[in-house]
């Protein structure tokens, strides 16, 4: 089983006094439902632990049905699973899937009122379906982003000691070199997940078969679900739409400007033909958005550019499984610059806003470009990503000389450097910023 770090968040909302109930957000088959059932089992018990999936079990739909009334859920829970109402336990009910009933979701406000029950629940294309929703419950809920697992969370998975991570942490921490051994080791593990990605399954998958053609199709597979979701859920307008930008981004990526560009998604494309179709592509949680800035200023989402920015793919495996098994081969073996940076500029986009941060990127002409700008210790810092050992950054000098930046790190390959306004580090210790 995989370890997760959303099981320690669960924890802390059970633990919290008058907690509302909790929505856990996230794409399709980022491990949602394994998670929370797991977490259930583990600290409720499977007699306090009540499952429904509300696209799957039509009769649990009805007790949401008629006005919506925390009293009229208990009891018609009470009536449904007597077994698990035969002694005065608290109990958890796990409302799974609960976007194919957006009845539901408005209920969350009614059963956080009523308080006589833990509620957690969840969904895919959540962000989709909130269009539907007639009555949000603003207030009375709790939402918890969960995304594919983490480089950390990779390591784990991979049977990593936290001595040696911890290891890992001193060194950031006290500005040390890695030892060497260690740092090989580090990147090649680094490399490995950018292949593998961050989906349970496939990791699962290449846990137990250590074949990089079994993860590829499964990972192919995985896009094919995608490209099902936009045909079925979509609105007419969009179905191909959606599709067709969806399938631009390696394209758009590999481009010496990686700024989204309608005109590279077909000939005469447009805001107005597109701008909704990427809306939706983002509330699925299928891609993540990186604004450009205007100024890199705090706050920073007072200047930026609604009408440009980047789009990454939310897991790094499938971006290499749409460039193909050459692509699974070259990083492997050590080409971190296929697709002009592309690749490692979108798992540093990844893992960023796994640790929270906002994406925004900043850029001056042609001759300047930060690939991203992160607040950290209330300073202005920018992100360079070099996937080659040149780690020369004649933007971060420039972002830092002329363009307001307060701190720069630079993300590559090379093992870690400090000085008194950039610091070096490796890709793999994004996991400390």
């Amino acid at each position: 089983m995989l370890k997760r770090k959303i099981t320690s968040k669960l924890s802390e909302w059970k633990q919290r006094e008058g907690k509302k109930s909790l929505i856990i957000e996230g794409a399709r088959q980022v491990g949602k439902t394994f998670s929370i059932d797991d977490f259930a089992k583990r600290n409720y018990g499977i007699d306090n632990y009540i499952y429904i999936n509300l696209e799957f079990n039509k009769t649990a739909r009805s007790i949401f049905d008629g006005d919506i009334d925390g009293h009229k859920i208990f009891d018609s829970l009470s009536l449904l699973y007597r077994d698990k109402f035969i002694d005065n336990n608290r109990k958890l009910l796990f409302i799974d899937e609960i976007q194919s009933y957006p009845r539901a979701i408005t209920a969350l406000k009614a059963l956080t009122i009523d308080n006589r029950l833990d509620v957690i629940a969840s969904g895919s294309l959540l962000g989709v379906h909130y269009n539907h929703v007639s009555s949000f419950p603003v207030g009375y809920v709790e939402r918890m982003e969960m995304n594919p697992l983490d480089f950390e969370e990779f390591l784990w998975s991979q049977k990593i000691k936290n001595k040696e991570i911890e290891t890992l942490k001193q060194c950031y921490e006290r500005g040390k070199q890695v030892p060497i051994v260690l740092h090989n080791e580090m990147m090649r593990l680094f490399r490995e997940y950018v292949v593998i990605g961050g989906m349970p399954e496939i990791i699962t998958i290449y846990n137990k078969s250590k074949d990089y053609n079994e993860v590829l199709s499964n990972q192919k597979r995985i896009i094919e679900d995608y490209r099902s979701d936009i045909a079925k859920y979509t609105i007419k307008k969009d179905k191909v739409r959606a599709r067709e930008c969806f399938e631009s981004i390696p394209f758009q990526l590999g481009k010496d400007n990686k700024k989204f560009q309608y005109k590279n998604v077909s000939k005469g494309g447009r805001s107005s033909i597109y701008e909704s179709s990427v809306q939706w592509l983002i509330d699925a949680g299928i891609v993540l958005k990186c604004n450009n800035l205007v100024v890199p200023k705090i706050p920073l989402n007072t200047y930026r550019r609604v009408d440009a920015y980047k789009l990454y793919l939310s897991d790094i495996g499938l971006l290499v499984s749409m460039l193909g098994s050459d692509a699974q081969t070259k990083i492997l073996f050590g080409d971190l610059g296929i697709s002009k940076g592309a690749i490692y500029e979108n798992v540093v986009g990844n893992l960023l806003h796994q640790l929270g941060y906002d994406l925004y990127y900043f850029e001056k002409g042609s001759k300047l470009e930060i690939d991203f700008i992160i607040i950290k210790d209330s300073m202005v810092t920018g992100v360079e990503v070099k996937s080659a050992d040149n780690t020369q950054a004649k933007s971060l000098k420039s972002f830092m000389e002329n363009h307001g930046g307060e701190k720069a790190v630079k993300l590559s390959s090379k093992n870690l450097y400090y000085n008194q306004k950039e610091n070096r580090i490796p890709l793999y210790m994004i996991m400390f910023l």
